[in-house]
């Protein structure tokens, strides 16, 4: 492992500052580490300085009139372990509980598994579902960016020089689930991920899926094909067929575009059932 210069910021300013102080890929953010470590001791990145979130007061998580801001250091486990959150986002909770082992999710956090931006991650879809929106603080100020518009590709965000990730903001509770299939369950990352969550405001469903594409994708149109409420049986297959059909699916060592397109027909179906026999689809 590379040597680095170790950082402890006391405010999110300073953290800015440390982070613009050098150039870009010379210093990097740390929440919990279960990426950015492994990196850097198999070398794959070689920041001069390292910037410790820690002391930052975004292990956060804070409802306000039905809405959900979750703090970007949050160690996964604690989301997990909140009542309240698997009540009103059922599917975040089921992505969560799929991220590693307990010790991992420990450590884990909403904010760095965003950055990280991995085409399998099982945060990304559901958070897709949700609507979700990331709070960003840098040299120019506060912006908030849908998460559809920030995850761009595998490892590359809209994060600009200098900003850092402090929250992550969900609108609305939402009837919703996510579903995953991978070899080996504690260890290996998914094969195909779906996640499906119904907007009681919008009163429309949103379909993404994860592992099958170069990024987490939504799919609106078997969003659009699941209609208004809850949707028959024959609606629910169509929507399935059109999720198979649609995305461009890719072959890999982890499984073949057949195999895929076969997993999110079946796993759609099932989340979609899931959502709606959950207890709090509207009427």
């Amino acid at each position: 492992m590379n040597s680095f210069e170790l950082v402890v910021p006391e405010t999110a300013e300073e953290a800015v500052a440390a982070l613009q102080a050098l150039a870009p890929g010379e210093a990097a953010p740390i929440a919990g580490g279960t990426d950015l470590l492994i990196d850097v001791d198999e070398g794959r990145v070689a920041p001069r300085r390292v910037i410790s979130l820690r002391r930052l007061p975004w292990k956060t998580l804070d409802w306000n009139a039905g809405a959900l801001t979750v703090g970007s250091t949050l160690p996964l486990r604690s989301l997990e372990e909140d009542p309240q959150v698997r009540v009103s986002y059922p599917g975040l909770y089921q992505a969560v509980r799929a991220v590693g082992s307990v010790a991992l999710r420990h450590r884990a956090t909403l904010g760095g598994n965003l950055v990280r931006s991995a085409p399998a991650s099982d945060l990304v879809p559901v958070l897709l579902s949700l609507d979700a929106e990331v709070d960003l603080v840098g040299p120019s100020g506060d912006r908030r960016v849908p998460v559809d518009r920030f995850v761009q590709a595998s490892r590359r965000t809209d994060l600009r020089p200098g900003e850092l990730v402090r929250s992550v903001y969900l609108p609305e509770a939402r009837p919703s689930a996510f579903l995953w299939q991978r070899v080996r369950p504690s260890n290996d990352i998914s094969q195909v991920a779906v996640a499906v969550a119904f907007s009681p405001a919008q009163r429309r469903w949103k379909v993404a899926v994860g592992g099958v594409t170069p990024r987490p994708t939504l799919l609106p149109e078997a969003s659009d094909v699941l209609g208004s409420g809850r949707p028959t049986s024959s609606e629910v297959r169509r929507a399935s067929e059109i999720a198979a059909s649609r995305a461009a699916f890719v072959t890999d060592r982890r499984a073949s575009e057949e195999y895929r397109r076969h997993l999110v027909a079946t796993l759609l179906e099932r989340a979609v059932g899931s959502a709606v026999n959950g207890g709090r689809f509207p009427a």
